[in-house]
C-alpha cells in the first residue's frame, strides 16, 4: 500500500512536470522566462488591468485526433492574441489523466481554466474545487450538472441541430425506408444529445430500418472503427445497407476506410463533426462520406476562451452557451477548383469559422495591441 502511495506521488509529479513543460513549449516561452504584462489600454476591465500576466489552461480528455488538436489551437490562438499565456494539454482519453491534469492545474496559478469532455460525476467534483479557489471556469461537451455550478458556463456545439442536419439529409438522399448501421456510444453529453434525436427520427420515420448499432471510444478510436465496420461487411452482402449514421467523425473516418477498402463505396456516411482529415476523405474520387454537420473546432476553442477571459473581467457571462451548427456535403466541395481544407472551407461555406460570441472592444483593443 505504501508503495502505490509511492508511485501515485511520482506519478503525480511527474504529471506536473509534463504539463508546465509541455505549456511553456506550446507557448514559445523558456520555464522561468519573464512574464509578458498585460497591454494597457483604453476601458480594459480591472479584472484584467489589474494582473501582471494572465494565464490560462485548456484540458481536454479526449485526444489524439485532429478536431483536438483544432480545438486547442483555437483556444491558443485566441488567447495569446490577447496577451495571454495558455498551456494546453490533452490526455487521450485517460480519466486518471485527465483528473490528474485539473488538479495540478489548480495549484499552478493559472487565472482560468478551459476543461472539455468532462464525462463523469469527478469531473463535477473538480470544477467545485477550482471553483473554491477562485478560478472561473468554462467547460466544452461536458456534464450538464457543471451549468448549475454558479459562475461556470458550459458550452457545446448545438447537437441536436447537428444530428438533425445529418439524419435529414440521410432522408433526403437515402428514402425514409433505407437500412441503416448506427455508430455511437453512450456516456458522452453531446453524445446523448445526438441520440436523443436520433431516436426521435426513427420514431417519426417507423420505414427506417437499423441494421446495426456499435461503437467505442478508445485511444484509436477511429482504427477500431474500421475493424469492426470491416467485420460488419462480411455478414451483409450489398443490397442489404444503404447507410451509415456517424455520430462522431472518429467513428466516420474508420467506417470510410473500410468501406473504401471493402469496395462497399455504395454505402454513404452521414457524419457529424469536421477537420482537416476528414475533409480530405470526403474530397477522394467516390468516397461514401458524403456529408457532415459541424461546428469550426478552431472557433469554438476561441469562443470558449473569450468566455474566460470575460469571467476573469468580472464581466457576465451565461451558465450555458451552444455554437451554431452548420452542414457541409460532398456536393458543395466539389464545386471548389482547389482542394478544401479547414482554411479555405469559409469559400464554400459562408461565414463558416466566423463568430464575434462574447468578443468585446477591450478584446479587439488588445489583439491591436499585441499586432493580431
Amino acid at each position: 500500500m505504501k508503495g502505490s502511495k509511492s508511485w501515485y506521488k511520482l506519478t503525480s509529479l511527474l504529471l506536473s512536470i509534463v504539463i508546465l513543460t509541455a505549456g511553456c513549449a506550446q507557448s514559445g516561452k523558456e520555464s522561468g522566462s519573464a512574464p509578458k504584462p498585460v497591454a494597457k489600454v483604453e476601458n480594459l476591465p480591472a479584472g484584467i488591468a489589474d494582473k501582471e500576466e494572465i494565464k490560462l489552461m485548456a484540458i481536454r480528455k479526449i485526444g489524439g485526433d485532429d478536431h483536438t488538436a483544432q480545438f486547442l489551437a483555437g483556444a491558443k490562438q485566441e488567447g495569446e492574441a490577447m496577451g495571454f499565456k495558455v498551456d494546453t494539454f490533452s490526455a487521450n482519453n485517460d480519466s486518471a489523466k485527465f483528473h490528474d491534469a485539473i488538479a495540478q492545474a489548480a495549484d499552478n496559478g493559472y487565472d482560468g481554466i478551459l476543461l472539455s469532455h468532462g464525462d463523469d460525476p469527478a469531473t463535477v467534483e473538480d470544477v467545485k474545487k477550482l471553483n473554491a479557489k477562485g478560478i472561473p471556469v468554462v467547460a466544452f461537451d461536458s456534464v450538464p450538472e457543471l451549468a448549475d455550478i454558479k459562475g461556470v458556463t458550459l458550452t457545446s456545439q448545438d447537437d441536436e441541430a447537428l444530428a438533425k442536419f445529418a439524419l435529414d439529409k440521410m432522408i433526403e438522399e437515402q428514402g425514409a425506408e433505407a437500412n441503416i448501421v448506427y455508430l455511437w456510444v453512450d456516456g458522452f453529453p453531446p453524445m446523448v444529445r445526438r441520440n436523443k434525436v436520433y431516436q426521435e427520427t426513427l420514431k417519426n420515420n417507423p420505414g427506417i430500418k437499423e441494421v446495426e448499432r456499435f461503437g467505442v471510444a478508445s485511444a484509436d478510436t477511429s482504427v477500431d472503427t474500421q475493424n469492426a465496420v470491416a467485420a460488419m461487411l462480411t455478414k451483409h452482402p450489398k443490397g442489404e445497407i444503404d447507410a451509415i449514421y456517424a455520430s462522431w467523425d472518429a467513428f466516420a473516418i474508420g467506417a470510410a476506410r473500410a468501406l473504401i477498402e471493402a469496395g462497399r463505396t455504395e454505402i454513404k456516411i452521414y457524419g457529424i463533426d469536421v477537420s482537416n482529415s476528414d475533409l480530405e476523405i470526403m474530397q477522394k474520387p467516390d468516397s461514401p462520406w458524403v456529408a457532415t454537420a459541424a461546428v469550426d473546432p478552431k472557433m469554438i476553442g476561441a469562443v470558449n476562451v473569450r468566455l474566460l477571459a470575460k469571467k476573469i473581467a468580472g464581466e457576465e457571462t451565461p451558465a450555458t452557451h451552444n455554437l451554431e451548427a452548420t452542414l457541409i456535403d460532398r456536393a458543395s466541395l466539389e464545386k471548389s477548383s482547389e482542394a478544401v481544407n479547414m482554411v479555405n472551407l469559409s469559400n464554400i461555406i459562408p461565414g463558416w469559422g466566423a463568430s464575434d460570441d462574447f468578443e468585446e472592444d477591450w478584446m479587439k483593443a488588445l489583439k491591436q495591441a499585441n499586432g493580431k
